[in-house]
Formats: C-alpha cells, structure tokens, sequence
C-alpha cells in the first residue's frame, strides 16, 4: 500500500475509536488497526464512512500505510500488552518512527520502554490523555513525554485534537511535559487528584443528604449555584446534572438506586505508593483510595451496621448556614489536595531528573480532563509568579483563600465527627494544613522512641551534628 495517511492507531475500544475521529476531523489522514478486525470493519462501513480513514487487518498494512516518520498510537491494555505490541511493531518500523503510548501505563513502565526503544533508533512517547470519551472525541487534555526530537512531529496534530481554553479559546491543553515518563506521571498526578476532588464532593453530599436530609432537587441547586463561582468545575456540573436524573427503570431518581461501591483502575493507588517512595505527605488521594477500598466491602458494612452504634447523623444548627460552611470546606480542602499533588510533582522531577514546569501542567488540566475547572487558572498565575513556589499554600492567592475558609471548615469536620459522618478526605486536608503550618511537631518524641529502641540517632536544636543517647541509663523518676 502506498504511504499516504498521517498516523496510525492500534486499539478501537472506545477511548481509541474517538481519539481517531477527533484526528480525522481536524484534517488529518489516519490508518487504524484492532486485534480483534471486525471493529475495523465496523468503525470504516460505520462512524468513519466516507473520511479520511485506512482500515486495517494487519499491523504490516498499518506500517505501510503511514508517512514517513510513521506515527503510531497505541491504545492498549496497559501492562504487558503494551510491551508485546512494541515488540510486534519494531521489526516493522525504521530508524525515526514514533511510537506513542496513549494509554494508562505506570509511568515506571514508560521510563524503561523509552530506553528500549531508543536503543533501537525509534522514538518514543508516553502521552497521558484525559477526559474520557467525550474529550477523546471532542478535545482531550493530553500530556506527551518521552523523546524529545519526535515532539515536533507530534506537535501539530497533538495541539489541533486537544481541548482549548484562554480569551480566544486557542491555547491548546497540550504541551511537552518531559524526558521518558514525565507525561505519564503527569497523567498519574491528574488521576490521583481526581480521587481527591471525587471524594471531597462525596464527602459534601453525604453531609447534606445525611445531616440535613437535602432532597435531590435541593442538591440540585445547591451544586447548581456552586457552579457558578470559585468551585466551577466538570465534576462540580456532572455532580449536579446526576441529581436531575430519574430513574428509567422505577420510580425516583437513579443515584439513590446505585450501590454505595466504587471501582477503581488503580492510579489513584500508584499515585499514593510513589508518594509514600518519596516520602511526601500526598494523604489525601491515599485517604480518597481508601474510601473506595471501604466501600467495596459492602456485605461487611451491613453487618456492622447492625452491631456497631453511634451519634445520631442529623444536625440541628441553622440548615442554610451549614451548607455554606461545606462549601467553604469543600474549596479549601481542594487547595490542600492540589497543594499536595504539585509537591508530589515537584519531587519527583528532582528524583527522575525531569524539567516540569508546573505552570504549564495546571495549563494542561485546564480543560478537557475530568479535573478541569477555573481554579486552575489560579495555580498557573502562581507558578508564573514564581516558578520555584514550595507550595500552593504558600502563594498570596490561596493563603488568603484558606484563611477565610478555615473557620468553617473546622466546624464542618467537628461537626460531622459529632454526627458520626465519615469524612475522611476533608479531616485529612485538614490535618494536613495544620500539621504543614506548625514549625514543630511531636516527631522529636517519636525520633526519640526510635533512638530509644533501635539506637536510630537524631538531630538537636540547639547545636549541629547527629547525636544517640543511652536513654535507658539517662532516665529517672519523675519529679514530684
């Protein structure tokens, strides 16, 4: 076949079938390939009839249907069919062609197949791509790393299928983030505060539900108005929209009809255990992590529930002045939850050697991904300010905003401990504010139990050096 089309697609499950749409409707020619050859059939006699598609029965055809340097996207299962397809493609492939990973791998996975396949003279490039089926069709956010020199072939047909936001609505949500994994990790990070962003508003609905006995025309409103200020946002919208809809198969509305168990891919997870390999406090995803975990053991949490007592739930304070309070618990345990993911970010560029730019990565998330909000704009504002800030906490912006909200917030999670409502996510945003605004903590205590027991050493404040002491001779009785 002769070489004509602009890139290729290997993987036509749904997140695959609208990305090649999207490519071909911004002007682009694209082959496709899937394992399984009756999707290609369907998706050409189908949604791609008549545009600017090659199907494709074989990963041969597909290679030799592409300009050269060939592009292809790969997206696969992440795991090990990813490296099966990489090994299937490279005798097939010349010295310069790009393979890309748009899929949902670790970004420890990307970091090694970006060496293998370098080594063989091809390029390579993880891209993180967010926003579900309907940003995959209609404009993604997307996060391409890997190796650099493919970037510019990239580039144009990266920036025309992503989403876009500014005055004019022409900055494109895609932008290279870094070397090997880094777009990965940035796409892990995004998941990871997804969690967080999930649960804080779950968190917020159980206590209007519960505490206040909100109906679901009133929380209707309330998202609604919510909306329309500082929380903005996808989740925010989708959170009122699910309030509205009515059950089709009985009587009522669908959410009150759909069993209190959440699934999870697992991202959220890596984002927690890579926090805990760097040692920075990312408690809130591990705690929205949790949560899920908590809820998949639902036949055990009837059974307690018949066991275990507590506080009644319903709160008997003034209704509407409640609601406000959540909602300014709700903004700024968002702040602690982005504050933490940037931090993680941070750390992780300095352990792998990758040049973030921070700003830019908020700018990525600004629209098409699920975490999409105006918020957003504010964390770009404060990394141009200063692209070496320690933490949103510490920008003027969202000191002040934490400040203002930080009364209401300690009265949401007391009072929801009263009640007997969990509210894992808000308490550990929470802690750690007061935990990150303090200059000293009780770990000298917990220092000196590890130097008791283990002779692990510690650190004075009052003169340099490491010091251990023999805790057992030097102890007396305490005075009277």
């Amino acid at each position: 076949m002769s070489q004509q089309c602009d890139i290729g697609l290997i993987g036509l499950a749904v997140m695959g079938e609208n990305l090649a749409l999207n490519i071909e409707s911004r002007g682009f020619s694209i082959a496709v390939f899937n394992r399984t050859t009756e999707k290609v059939d369907d998706l050409i006699a189908g949604r791609a009839k008549g545009k600017k598609f090659v199907g494709c029965h074989s990963l041969e055809e597909l290679v030799g249907s592409l300009k050269s340097p060939r592009k292809i996207m790969m997206m696969v299962k992440a795991g090990k069919p990813v490296d099966e397809l990489i090994d299937s493609l490279l005798p097939l492939l010349s010295k310069g062609d790009i393979l890309i990973d748009g899929g949902n791998s670790f970004f420890a996975d990307t970091e090694r197949r970006t060496k293998y396949v370098e080594e063989k003279g091809l390029l390579y490039s993880g891209t993180g791509v967010s926003g579900g089926e309907e940003g995959a069709l209609l404009g993604p956010s997307m996060m391409p790393g890997g190796s650099e020199p493919a970037w510019p072939h990239l580039k144009p047909i990266f920036q025309a299928i992503s989403a876009k936001v500014g005055p004019h609505n022409d900055i494109p949500c895609c932008e290279w983030v870094g070397p090997r994994g880094a777009g990965h990790y940035v796409k892990m990070v995004h998941n990871g505060i997804e969690y967080g962003d999930m649960q804080l508003i779950c968190e917020a609905y159980f206590l209007m539900k519960e505490a206040l006995g909100l109906s679901n025309n009133e929380l209707y409103e309330v998202f609604s108005k919510w909306n329309r200020g500082e929380l903005d946002s996808y989740l925010i919208e989708i959170t009122r929209d699910i309030f509205s809809v009515r059950d089709d198969q009985g009587d009522g509305y669908l959410v009150d009809k759909v069993v209190d168990r959440a699934g999870a891919k697992g991202t959220g997870k890596w984002m927690s255990q890579h926090a805990l390999d760097l040692g920075v406090p990312s408690t809130l995803v591990t705690e929205a992590v949790f949560a899920r975990s908590l809820s998949d053991v639902k036949e055990a949490r009837v059974r307690a529930s018949k066991t275990l007592k507590g506080p009644s739930s319903k709160y008997s304070g003034d209704r509407q002045a409640f609601i406000e309070q959540i909602r300014h618990a709700l903004y700024a345990s968002k702040i602690c939850s982005y504050a933490q993911g940037f931090v993680q970010l941070q750390a992780a560029a300095k352990e792998l050697q990758w040049p973030l730019n921070l700003g830019n990565c908020a700018l990525l998330w600004r629209g098409g991904c699920i975490i999409r909000a105006v918020f957003l704009d504010r964390i770009k504002e404060a990394f141009d300010a200063d692209p070496n800030l320690e933490n949103l906490l510490l920008a003027p912006y969202f000191t002040a905003a934490v400040d203002k909200a930080q009364d209401a917030w300690r009265h949401v999670v007391s009072s929801a401990a009263l009640l007997g409502l969990p509210t894992p996510a808000f308490s550990a945003a929470l802690a750690y504010y007061d935990g990150y605004r303090r200059d000293r903590l009780p770990a000298n205590l917990l220092q000196s139990q590890r130097d008791y027991f283990g002779a692990h050493t510690f650190e004075r404040i009052d003169k340099p050096g490491v010091f251990h002491a023999d805790w057992l001779r030097l102890r007396k009785a305490p005075q009277a």
